[in-house]
């Protein structure tokens, strides 16, 4: 069995070949819900099984699969079509596609979060409120964390790579079966781990989306891993209460406005942001406590500082190379995921369930030769490190990816690396063409913070209906109205209502004292 595919080896044909016995048919105005509820008789869709297919009308509750949430509120009237598609004779895809009653001829697939296999419900309403036809999937397991990959190398599979191709292929075939015609374009969707699926989709499947959003994207994803794992050592996890290097929350605060002391006014204006981290070269050592200090002083110890010093640089492997850039100065360490003492649960998952099939490991003698294990194993090809987009963009692809400059979960210098990998290995200085990145300061992990972060990226993050403030329109934008509709620059808005400029890489967003605002420069 060829597990590249979606097993029975008929991925390879599903798009060309006719599948599907039914008739073209449109429902007419006012018959949606007798047309949807007869579409389940209709379909017949090779190792899929239709679980339900029911009308829901605007404003209602309905019940979810899976286990991650109970309830998901639908804002439009729209057919709900639930289903579950083989992928292997040891794996299955469970998910949704939900097609509203108006729908402007676009189809968009969701990514998911962390290690989970939760469908996203919020962008299922999201999508469909906005008139594309709507599908998530599970990720190819249920619930928040890792404990299905142990011992199923099918489902590491699913979630390395497979899901999103399953719910594109098997979701567009829906959509025709409903509307009676074929979608006009197809748009994908994610952020935090569905920014690496949207990536992963980029490369191994490049015909599957026209236009996608991929939000702080999970990219070198065993080295993430690592360097998480790495931070949290740093501080002595798991045993962090017997470290002398344990930073206390109480201390963290003193960390973060130390490091807003030094490097807020770099961008020229004293906000609460740091517009390029990068700029900031942190000293911790200010921090060093005097010999007479007392436990209460807001002060650090050597151990504590030599441990800030080792988190606020790059991180580099055994043979001196660079494995992941360096925690961004003024990321938000609050909630501590990094630095609560312990590894992070989606580390411990992914190493005893994926890597290692050992659920007694003692993340004690973690070190340095399991990020070469990691890279050695490579589960399920979940690296994603790869810079050859070059299907992707000859057949007119468009990529746009953000990341927020205070994301404390992955480092925003990350999607720098991205973007300079792609562009050395297609020979390309800009990218300008099909592949845009907007560094967007003073958000976190792909939402909120003190920063203009709201634009569209998730539902409910603006209520300006407009390309200009909305990166998921600006990318429709910009797959069909071509060059000359695509996005220099995202507008964001804050929680205040103050709006921002947001540039795109390697444009540098810089403070305009006569303007009273920021802009954007070469």
């Amino acid at each position: 069995m060829d597990s590249s595919g979606l097993g029975f080896g008929f991925l390879s044909k599903l798009l060309t070949s006719s599948l599907l016995l039914f008739s073209r048919w449109i429902p007419a105005s006012g018959e949606h819900h007798t047309a949807c509820l007869a579409l389940g008789s209709r379909l017949n869709l090779e190792n899929t099984t239709i679980i339900d297919v029911s009308y829901v009308p605007a404003g209602s509750k309905v019940g979810t699969l899976g286990t991650c949430a109970k309830t998901a509120h639908v804002s439009v009237p729209l057919c709900r079509v639930q289903f579950f598609t083989n992928t292997t004779t040891t794996s299955v895809v469970h998910g949704e596609a939900w097609l509203p009653d108006e729908w402007y001829g676009r189809f968009l697939g969701l990514g998911n979060g962390g290690l989970g296999g939760c469908i996203a419900y919020s962008g299922l309403d999201h999508g469909s409120s906005l008139h594309f036809a709507t599908v998530g999937s599970n990720n190819g397991h249920d619930g928040l964390g890792g404990a299905a990959f142990l011992g199923h190398p099918e489902i590491v599979n699913d979630f390395a790579f497979r899901a999103i191709h399953v719910e594109a292929v098997v979701g567009k075939q829906i959509v025709e079966a409903y509307y009676g015609r074929p979608h006009s374009n197809s748009y994908y969707m994610g952020c935090s781990t569905g920014g690496r699926q949207g990536t992963q989709a980029a490369l191994k499947f490049p015909a599957d989306f026209d236009g996608i959003l991929a939000g702080a994207p999970a990219t070198d994803f065993n080295h993430l891993v690592h360097w998480t794992n790495m931070l949290a050592q740093y501080i002595g996890a798991p045993t962090s209460e017997s470290s002398p290097a344990f930073i206390p929350p109480r201390l963290w605060k003193t960390v973060e406005a130390e490091v807003m002391r030094q490097c807020d006014g770099i961008d020229g204006v004293l906000d609460g942001i740091i517009t390029e981290p990068d700029a900031c070269d942190f000293h911790p050592e200010v921090l060093l406590c005097p010999p007479d200090a007392t436990l209460d002083d807001a002060c650090l110890t050597r151990p504590q500082v030599e441990a800030l010093r080792k988190i606020y640089s790059p991180l580099y492997g055994i043979d001196n190379q660079l494995l992941y850039p360096r925690f961004d100065p003024g990321a938000i360490a609050m909630p501590r995921d990094l630095f609560s003492g312990d590894i992070p649960e989606r580390s411990k998952d992914w190493l005893q369930y994926a890597v290692l099939n050992d659920t007694e490991f003692d993340f004690r003698e973690y070190g340095h030769e399991h990020a070469v294990l990691m890279d050695e194993i490579n589960p399920g090809g979940v690296a994603t490190f790869e810079g050859d987009l070059s299907a992707f963009r000859d057949r007119g692809g468009k990529f746009l990816t953000y990341h927020g400059r205070i994301d404390p979960v992955i480092a925003s210098g990350n999607s720098k690396r991205v973007y300079d990998l792609i562009s050395r290995t297609l020979d390309m200085p800009s990218l300008d063409v099909f592949y845009r990145l907007f560094l967007i300061p003073g958000m976190g992990h792909c939402a909120f913070g003190p920063g203009a972060a709201r634009f569209g990226q998730y539902a409910d993050s603006n209520a300006i209906n407009a390309s200009s403030h909305n990166i998921l329109l600006a990318l429709v934008d910009w797959v069909e109205g071509g060059e000359a509709a695509a996005p220099d620059t995202i507008i964001g808005t804050a929680e205040d209502g103050a709006t921002r400029v947001h540039c795109r890489y390697p444009q540098r967003s810089m403070w305009d004292a006569d303007a009273g605002r920021f802009g954007c420069v070469a």
